[in-house]
């Protein structure tokens, strides 16, 4: 497919999530996930390689949350390749945004595409995140696929703002693992992503 072709399918797939293409740097995605694309030939870092599928389940499900994105200092634990941090710091430049990651091999591929794309506003953290300990705390922390959501808060407790909020991007969500939070303030989100069929849920932690 040629870049043209890739940038279209990232721009209908935007036009999918109800989101302007115009206001977001959709070559720089499509770029983004050739530089993936050639990384994982070394380094397996996703086990997902086609184009069509690195689009869906990768930046449109990134994209989908950009709606519940607010404050000024923004943090995504266990990023892995960047998502969904890098693309939504690069969707939201004039945002501060950490991307926290234990594996070695993902961090260094995020450095890369920060240099890459002349990322001002992303720091990249080799390190657990419960071991993370930040001068200031975060307006907002995100994660996707990272823990369930009783670790994800008490993992990142230390790290959120009095008045901050945390988002958790799900699949299937058990009533179970929602009991584990029952002692908190918070409220489910289903999610419609282009190109993914499986459940997507999000849960907004206050």
């Amino acid at each position: 497919m040629s870049s043209t072709g890739k940038t279209q399918q990232i721009i209908d797939g935007v036009i999918g999530l109800g989101l302007d293409s115009d206001k977001l740097p959709v070559e720089h995605y499509s770029q983004y996930l050739d530089e993936l694309a050639r990384w994982n030939k070394a380094y397996n870092l996703t086990a997902i390689r086609d184009f069509d599928t690195m689009v869906s389940h990768h930046i449109l499900d990134s994209l989908v949350i950009c709606p519940f994105i607010t404050g000024n200092r923004c943090l995504d634990v266990g990023t892995g390749a960047g998502f969904p941090g890098m693309v939504l710091a690069m969707a939201k430049p004039d945002q501060s945004w950490v991307l926290v990651d234990s594996k070695v091999k993902k961090t260094r591929f995020l450095n890369h595409i920060a240099q890459v794309f002349n990322m001002v506003n992303v720091e990249i953290v080799h390190g657990r995140v419960e071991e993370y300990q930040p001068e200031t705390p975060f307006d907002l922390i995100v994660s996707r696929a990272f823990s369930d959501l009783g670790s994800f808060i008490i993992k990142t407790d230390h790290l959120v703002a009095a008045e901050g909020r945390r988002l958790a991007m799900k699949g299937k969500i058990q009533a179970e693992e929602l009991e584990g939070i029952k002692n908190r303030e918070y409220e489910l989100q289903g999610l419609q992503v282009p190109g993914v069929k499986s459940e997507r849920n999000l849960v907004i932690i206050r």
